[in-house]
């Protein structure tokens, strides 16, 4: 296949363009230009963005239509098709960089595959504002989207880090943040570094630095108390080099029981902690059967 190049593009276009996470006086002069003058603004959720453009003093000339995580499959094709006849599509979701943990990327996968411009007009992300805020390392980074609500699920994701040598930024909803944190302090050790940034740009900005178990024992007493409120990012640190030196077996061993003493099959606990220390699966399963028969 030919690379793809936006230089001959035609009249229509897509715009993925971001929105404030709170404060309104981060709205860019182009994204205000954008909503006022937009064909079609496709939003995750058009109370929202009717109330963003309220806010910000704009009436917009062109639609809007709804495009969101239920319907951005069958959406797609009609945005498309404006854009083929020489609409501006601007993209918005409810806060930050569509496409980013947010609806937008299969709209812009779509017009890739059909050879339509898509452009962006860049503004706030909780993803890098919680980066620089937290006081952990940014040279490196990794964006992991929301850690899996399930207990099981989420030990197998965070042991996928356990050696990790760069920041690992995730969502968070507040109502699991405590659990996560707990999660965090368990699987990746008490002293690893984290940070918790909460309701970003906004009145009630909070950001919580320390070691997992100090923000472990911060959330259960916050959510034992007012509640943890508000969008929260959760950031880990890199792993320090005692996280990375080699495991002994018999800490191989817990590692897998504690995962299946979560509800992880026996297998899987065995491929996800073989994966984190680089390890072969088949080693590591006998290993583990030899200790259960001692």
């Amino acid at each position: 296949m030919s690379p793809q190049s936006t230089a001959d593009a035609g009249p229509g276009r897509i715009v993925l363009a971001a929105t404030p996470l709170g404060n309104l006086g981060d709205a860019t002069g182009r994204l205000r230009e954008l909503l006022a003058t937009a064909d079609v603004i496709a939003a995750e959720d058009t109370r929202n963005t009717r109330r963003l453009c309220q806010g910000l003093g704009i009436t917009p000339t062109g639609r809007m239509v709804a495009h969101h995580e239920h319907n951005e499959a069958a959406s797609a094709q009609g945005l498309l098709d404006q854009v083929r006849a020489g609409a501006t599509v601007v993209m918005v979701s409810d806060a930050g960089m569509p496409a980013v943990s947010d609806p937008g990327h299969r709209l812009v996968a779509a017009a890739v595959e059909a050879g339509l411009p898509v452009t962006c007009a860049p503004g706030a992300s909780a993803v890098t504002t919680a980066l620089a805020l937290s006081g952990l390392p940014t040279a490196r980074f990794a964006f992991d989207g929301f850690l899996p609500r399930k207990d099981g699920e989420r030990r197998r994701r965070l042991e996928e880090i356990r050696a990790e040598a760069r920041t690992v930024v995730y969502f968070e909803s507040p109502q699991r943040t405590a659990a996560a944190l707990a999660a965090v302090a368990e699987v990746l050790g008490e002293g690893r570094p984290a940070c918790v940034a909460r309701e970003l740009t906004k009145l009630h900005e909070e950001v919580v630095r320390g070691t997992a178990g100090e923000l472990a024992a911060w959330a259960a007493e916050r959510e034992a108390g007012e509640g943890i409120r508000g969008e929260v990012v959760l950031l880990v640190g890199p792993a320090s080099a005692e996280d990375v030196a080699p495991a002994s077996d018999a800490d191989l061993v817990a590692e897998v029981a504690a995962l299946t003493a979560s509800g992880t099959r026996l297998k899987e606990a065995v491929a996800t902690v073989a994966a984190a220390h680089g390890l072969r699966s088949r080693e590591l399963y006998q290993t583990v059967l030899d200790a259960r028969r001692e």
